[in-house]
């Protein structure tokens, strides 16, 4: 998956390949293997190279919160990255929310027919040990639910259809 993520002012590319807690990130263009292991639903103990890294994640509007010993960095994630919208957006039509990387689907907040507002959370997907909350890219009615809670995803993969 590949994603634009800003922090402290930088903004840079980011692309994450892999699962099973074994990762490959790359940032603008710079590469590391990454060893993710869960320590509970919200922290997670990362293995770069020989440091070892424990944190904890709060998901935030925008993005997320890295919380480090003595240290909280906050990282704003684009639009696309969110979930909250497609390359190319229509006006007209269908939206179709894709999930933006490899995960495990949680939960699913909403059926098939319900009226949803722009940015109302729609299907929750476990990445990385974290998990994300996808939202509406706009208002309307939900005319596809193309998941069950417990099935793992690929990056692109079509979650929700909204009409």
């Amino acid at each position: 998956m590949r994603f634009e993520a800003t922090v402290r002012g930088r903004t840079m590319q980011v692309e994450v390949r892999g699962g099973d807690g074994r990762y490959t990130v790359t940032i603008d263009g710079a590469s590391r293997e990454v060893d993710v292991a869960g320590a509970g639903p919200y922290f997670a103990s990362l293995l770069v190279g020989a440091e070892s890294h424990d944190l904890g994640l709060e998901g935030r509007p925008g993005g997320f919160t890295v919380h480090l010993p003595g240290d909280a960095i906050p990282v704003e994630l684009a639009e696309a990255s969110r979930g909250w919208a497609g390359p190319a957006r229509r006006a007209h039509g269908p939206a179709r929310l894709a999930a933006p990387m490899p995960g495990r689907v949680v939960r699913v907040l909403v059926g098939p027919g319900d009226t949803v507002e722009a940015g109302q959370g729609l299907v929750v997907v476990e990445a990385m040990k974290m998990e994300n909350e996808l939202r509406a890219p706009r208002a309307g009615q939900v005319q596809q639910i193309a998941v069950r809670e417990g099935q793992p995803v690929e990056a692109g993969a079509l979650l929700v259809v909204v009409g």
